[in-house]
């Protein structure tokens, strides 16, 4: 090989050499430089080293130094995450269900790596497994990957899509045919991944669970006028899907204990306008979507938060309280 080359391949192996192994806690001397370096059949002396570190520091690499006893060593200032950055990432990782354990494992392996070969270590050393619940479909990556290109492209996707029955087993709905979808976006709600979509059946929203879905497919035909148009205001249909499920929107008033007040702006958003009532009592009005849902988040609080319009709504809420006492 020509001795170019052979520089080529020194600055690459330098530069990968850097970011995995050295940190500001554990910098490389010349002297390990030069026998790693070696090591990889690359010839290299400590003058023609600091003659690199120079040449990366010009390029705007920021490579540091420091004493190591009596002699020079180098690190990577540059990193592209911090330690607490990637500590965020892997806790997202463990609590996401629709992640496999295998998967979940590979990908925390990934993200800890970005941190060098030390910080790796600290953060796999570090990792709390909170999330028992685990989903076991490992074709997750690859639903997501189609379904992404199907977004990039504008065209439809179909899928097997299943439920579980009590033996874990996996019962396909429709028969196991194809579902076949106009992806509109895909969306992180409580540690599960969703694709919000267009059903042209339904002339409506739809979502299917990304964990439940089997064999996902672009189709060669294109999404609908209205999912396009769903794409342009995809926040709005997110939040009508997610934060309530289905049943007509209204304007709804509730009076809660002041230790509710996080609770509030946990489900409607830190914007969200609260004023005192009385005492420690405050009120709110929100946009919601009547349903079974939104009653049974506010029943949850045992009392501490009640509905006061409007009347329809209390109606409906005394109605369902009264059909639950019943059975």
């Amino acid at each position: 090989m020509a001795a170019s080359n052979y520089q080529k391949i020194k600055m690459l192996k330098l530069m990968e050499m850097l970011r995995r192994f050295a940190d500001e806690e554990h910098p490389l001397t010349t002297d390990q430089i030069c026998l790693r370096l070696g090591e990889m059949g690359i010839s290299c002396d400590r003058r023609t080293v600091a003659k690199d570190i120079e040449l990366f520091n010009d390029l705007g690499y920021e490579v540091m130094d420091r004493m190591v006893g009596h002699k020079k060593g180098y690190y990577l200032a540059d990193r592209s995450f911090s330690a607490s950055e990637l500590k965020i990432l892997i806790d997202a990782v463990q609590a996401a269900s629709f992640i496999t354990e295998k998967k979940s494992d590979e990908l925390i392996g990934k993200i800890a790596s970005l941190g060098g070969e030390y910080r790796a270590d600290i953060l796999k050393t570090n990792l709390v497994r909170f999330n028992p619940s685990k989903h076991t479909n490992e074709q997750v990556y690859y639903a997501v990957l189609n379904i992404e290109t199907a977004l990039l492209e504008r065209k439809k996707v179909s899928f097997f899509y299943y439920d579980l029955n009590e033996n874990g087993e996996r019962v396909y709905r429709k028969n196991k045919r194809r579902y076949v979808a106009d992806p509109v976006s895909l969306v992180m709600h409580e540690d599960n991944y969703y694709l919000l979509a267009y059903s042209e059946k339904y002339r409506g929203r739809t979502t299917y669970r990304i964990d439940r879905m089997d064999t996902v497919s672009i189709e060669k035909a294109g999404i609908c006028e209205e999912a396009i148009c769903m794409q342009s205001s995809v926040d709005e249909h997110v939040k009508q899907a997610f934060r309530m499920y289905g049943g007509r929107t209204a304007k709804v008033t509730l009076q809660f204990d002041r230790p509710l007040i996080g609770c509030i702006y946990d489900k409607f958003g830190e914007d969200t306008k609260i004023v005192p009532f009385d005492g420690d009592l405050f009120r709110t009005t929100v946009s919601v979507q009547i349903a079974p849902t939104f009653f049974g988040w506010v029943f949850q609080f045992m009392g501490k938060m009640e509905i006061v319009g409007p009347k329809s709504v209390c109606d409906k809420y005394r109605e369902l309280i009264d059909c639950a006492r019943r059975e």
